[in-house]
């Protein structure tokens, strides 16, 4: 097998709030099916203290095939080996089959120092989000069914999906998990003045939010209070991320701007010239697009096609994410896997656009972590990740 790990930790010195983000491979691994090749999964025992084992993940199955790559998954170490880096760690190999009367093929032990011993990369690193929510009049009435900001006692609107789907999962990696809630395109009271960068709290000093559901309260509360009116200028809130990222160059902190918006980019040239500048900070641009329109610039801002330049000047990196949240959504009415998918799919492209900003500024990886030491969990839990590769 070839295996492939990114640890993410939340604990400076111990493994109390660890997270491993794991990828696995195999190579010519031994046909099961008589008309095909396997169907491989693989399924991971942690060991206990009396020497039994307890199933703690299984991977999707990947169909036909000898030479399967299973998906990125991330779990705690405690679950995987109760915080002990020496703990045998089981892997078992399995070709489905239909009625459930699964084929072994093999089996490989490990632990979690064993991983720690390849090629190691190893940071610390904090991540620091802020969301910012398009409030244009393009989006609808929010009194009304057909707006894409309508409050229904039933079901959340897509601006309230898209921002759960993605903020659940960086939550995790934030350790105050305090998060700046901005709005833009919107009358503010008590003057009615259009404001393209305002605190969904209300509090232009404080614009903090305690977690994401906190984030989810002030989202709701703006919408009762500020009116939607236009136009759509995202250069306002992402130079409001860079002034933060600009000043903690040295690796410490990564900076995650997600926008949440519905159509045209009025203020393209000063987002095209705020996104270049971004480039040679500490930062990534996460651009989710809601509703039926068209994403034409959206999709220009992301850069895969074409590098984003701006009077002459070419982004130093790759730092935009954009995906249309209609092209994840569950025809049956499912939520839960709607923001599943949505989720995946932004997040991909941030943990290389983290490593290129380190590459390109000369920050090295530090030692390998401490020997396995039960202890508390620290007050303040800067975010720790591992690269390791072993073939």
């Amino acid at each position: 097998f070839g295996r492939y790990s990114r640890p993410s930790c939340n604990s400076a010195n111990h493994s109390v709030n660890i997270e491993m983000m794991l990828q696995f491979c195999g190579n010519k691994l031994d046909k099961k099916d008589f008309f095909g090749k396997s169907d491989p999964f693989l399924v991971f025992y942690r060991s206990n203290e009396d020497g039994s084992y307890t199933i703690c993940h299984k991977t999707e199955v990947v169909k036909n095939t000898l030479d399967p790559v299973w998906q990125a998954f991330k779990i705690p170490v405690r679950a995987l080996c109760n915080g002990d880096y020496d703990r045998s760690i089981k892997v078992e190999v399995y070709d489905w089959d239909r009625d459930g009367g699964h084929d072994f093929i093999g089996e490989f032990s490990t632990s979690y120092r064993e991983m720690s011993r390849s090629q190691s990369q190893f940071h610390v690193y904090e991540i620091n989000f802020t969301v910012a929510i398009d409030f244009t009049a393009s989006n609808g009435n929010p009194s009304q069914p057909t707006s894409l900001h309508y409050m229904s006692p039933y079901q959340l609107n897509d601006y309230a999906m898209a921002l759960r789907a993605v903020g659940e999962i960086i939550q995790d990696y934030d350790s105050d998990k305090m998060f700046p809630a901005l709005g833009f395109g919107a009358k503010l009271p008590p003057d009615g003045r259009v404001s393209h960068e305002f605190a969904l709290n209300g509090n232009p000093q404080n614009p903090y939010c305690t977690g994401i559901e906190g984030v989810m309260e002030a989202y709701y509360q703006s919408l009762k209070s500020v009116r939607l009116y236009g136009p759509t200028h995202f250069s306002p809130v992402i130079n409001h991320v860079a002034r933060y990222a600009s000043a903690v160059t040295d690796g410490s902190q990564y900076f995650i701007l997600l926008i949440i918006s519905d159509g045209v980019i009025t203020d393209m040239a000063q987002t095209k010239e705020s996104i270049v500048n971004a480039s040679s900070l500490p930062m990534s641009i996460i651009i989710v697009g809601v509703g039926p329109a068209e994403f034409d610039e959206m999709i220009e801002l992301d850069g895969d096609e074409e590098r984003i330049s701006s009077q002459g000047r070419y982004a130093e990196r790759d730092i935009v994410q954009f995906v249309p949240f209609r092209d994840y959504i569950d025809r049956r009415g499912n939520h839960i896997l709607s923001m599943a998918r949505l989720a995946k799919e932004v997040l991909a492209e941030i943990p290389d656009q983290f490593l290129s900003y380190m590459r390109t500024r000369g920050i090295k990886p530090g030692p390998l972590p401490p020997p396995y030491t039960p202890c508390p969990p620290p007050a303040i839990n800067p975010l720790l990740t591992r690269r390791v590769s072993r073939i």
